[in-house]
Order: C-alpha cells, then structure tokens, then sequence
C-alpha cells in the first residue's frame, strides 16, 4: 500500500487513512536529523499537496515551530499548501512570449478554466501557474501543460489545448 500511495497524487479513500499514513511516515523520519523538508515531501506526494492539519502535526512532531515549518513550505517553490489539478498549466511570461502575447494567453487560459494564477479549478482538472522563461522563446507564446511544452499559442486555440488534456486523465 506504501508504494502505492506515494506515487498517487490524489487523497486515497479516506481522511483517516491519510492521516495513518502520515504518521506512519512522520514516525519513521521524526528522529533523523534534516528530516523536515524530504517529510514535507513525502506529505506532499501523500495529499498532492500540503494541507493545514498536516503541516500542525510535522509541526508538533517535530518539535519545530509551525512558523518554521510555514516558512520553509513558503520560500521552496516546489511546495503547495493549496491542491493541484491533475494538470498544470503554466503560462511563459518572460520577455519574448510577454512580447508576443503571453499577457493574453494568459488571460484566454483564466477566462478558459475560469480561474486565477495560482488557483485549481473545482473538478481538480487544471491549477494555472506563470513562469519566466521555459527555454523557447523562438516559439513564443509558449504555455506548458504538465511538462510538454505547447508552442506558438494562439489565446483563440486554449479551450481546444485544454480539451485535449482534458481527455487524457
């Protein structure tokens, strides 16, 4: 059941059984030095993010601070207290797709999923992310959808993009 649930993104069937889990895991590592940040790691693999009870509980356990524990979660990037959609799109706005018109790709990408940078639509699909420069800037506007980059985006094609992501998950 171990592997299985690292590797799952989503909640398994009950509350219960992540938090027996979690301790389970908080148990193992509580007393290795350094244990924090790969904890909050595996948490994250647990939840598909890191929720307010799991960050109390490392905290107590720990006997770490649970400003430490927060700041720590928000200076890493890689880090969510809020879940993610099956899919993650994240739109360039570095200086050549910003140009070229990433500022309403994005815009097409919100009015699309109905959402705002840094949100997860309700059905957990899509979360909207932004980034600077994903390295194609010859192809701009770029957007990238989990992590295959779509190239020379026009904001009339994101609900056909999206469609197709959609369909796969």
């Amino acid at each position: 059941m171990g592997a299985e649930i690292m590797n799952n993104p989503q909640p398994l069937a009950s509350e219960e059984e992540i938090l027996q889990h979690l301790e389970h895991v908080i148990e193992e590592s509580k007393d290795k030095p350094g244990s924090l940040i790969p904890l909050l790691q595996h948490t994250q693999k647990i939840y598909g993010y890191l929720p307010e009870v799991a960050l109390k509980r490392i905290s107590e356990a720990l006997n770490v601070p649970i400003s430490e524990v927060a700041g720590i979660v928000g200076f890493y990037s890689f880090f969510s207290t809020t879940p993610k959609g099956k899919n993650v799109v994240r739109v360039c706005q570095g200086t050549a797709c910003y140009v070229r018109g990433g500022n309403e790709v994005l815009s097409a990408v919100k009015n699309e999923l109905n959402i705002n940078v840094g949100e997860t639509t309700k059905d957990r699909e899509f979360s909207l992310e932004v980034g600077r420069c994903f390295g194609a800037c010859g192809l701009a506007p770029v957007i990238m959808v989990n992590d295959e980059v779509v190239q020379r985006v026009k904001p009339a094609k994101i609900g056909e993009i999206l469609r197709v992501y959609k369909n796969k998950s």
